[in-house]
C-alpha cells in the first residue's frame, strides 16, 4: 500500500517512483484515479475557495497523477496489443451527479455545484485522454462506481463497497476499444454526458 497526496507534485513523484521500483521494465496496466472529495455546497452556499479547492483535488490533480504515470503506462503498452487493463488503461472515477442530461432529474444534485462541475471535468479529461492516448494503445474511461456507503458516500447510500467491487472488477475485465472514452456505471452500463 502507497500513499500519495494528490495535490504535492513532490508526493506524486514519490509515489510514482516506488510504483516504478514494484513494476520495473513490465509498466504500469492500470490507474485508477479514485481521490476525491466533496462539500455540500447549494447555490446560496457555494464560494470560490470551496469550488477551487474541489476542483484541485478531483480534476485538476487527477490529470496530474495521470500524466505522471503516463511513462509506465505507455511502457506497459508497448508490451501488448489490444486494449484494456491486460494492456494499459486509465480509470477515472467520475459520479452519475457529472452527467449533465441527468442532473435535471435528480434535485439532490442541487446541493453538490463544486463536486458535480468538478466531476463534469473529469469527464472531459477522460475524453481528452482517449483521444490522445489512443495511438499508444492506452484506453481511458470515466466510471461511476455506485453511490456507496463510504465517508464520503454517507451512510444513506444504497449499496456497500463490497457490493459493488465484483461489478467494478467484471467491467474492468471487459473494457476494450469501443468502450474508451466512454462514461459507464460500475454495471458497465453507458451514462449520458
Amino acid at each position: 500500500l502507497l500513499c500519495a497526496d494528490v495535490v504535492c507534485e513532490n508526493s506524486i513523484k514519490k509515489v510514482v517512483k516506488e510504483v516504478e521500483e514494484i513494476v520495473g521494465d513490465k509498466g504500469l496496466n492500470c490507474l485508477i484515479n479514485n481521490a476525491g472529495i466533496n462539500v455540500l455546497a447549494s447555490l446560496e452556499e457555494v464560494t470560490a475557495e470551496t469550488m477551487l479547492t474541489i476542483y484541485e483535488t478531483n480534476t485538476v490533480a487527477q490529470l496530474m497523477v495521470t500524466k505522471a504515470f503516463l511513462p509506465l503506462l505507455r511502457k506497459a503498452a508497448q508490451l501488448s496489443t489490444g486494449m484494456g487493463c491486460h494492456r494499459a488503461a486509465i480509470i477515472n472515477m467520475s459520479s452519475l451527479a457529472a452527467s449533465m442530461q441527468l442532473v435535471q432529474a435528480n434535485e439532490m444534485f442541487l446541493k453538490v455545484y463544486p463536486y458535480r462541475i468538478a466531476k463534469t471535468a473529469l469527464n472531459m479529461i477522460t475524453r481528452c485522454l482517449a483521444a490522445d492516448l489512443k495511438s499508444d494503445g492506452i484506453l481511458c474511461i470515466s466510471l461511476h462506481p455506485g453511490w456507496l456507503q463510504t465517508d464520503m458516500g454517507g451512510n444513506m447510500a444504497p449499496m456497500q463497497v463490497q457490493e459493488a467491487i465484483p461489478g467494478i472488477l467484471s467491467v474492468l475485465d471487459r473494457l476494450g476499444e469501443k468502450e474508451n472514452g466512454s462514461f459507464l456505471d460500475w454495471q458497465g452500463e453507458t451514462l449520458p454526458w
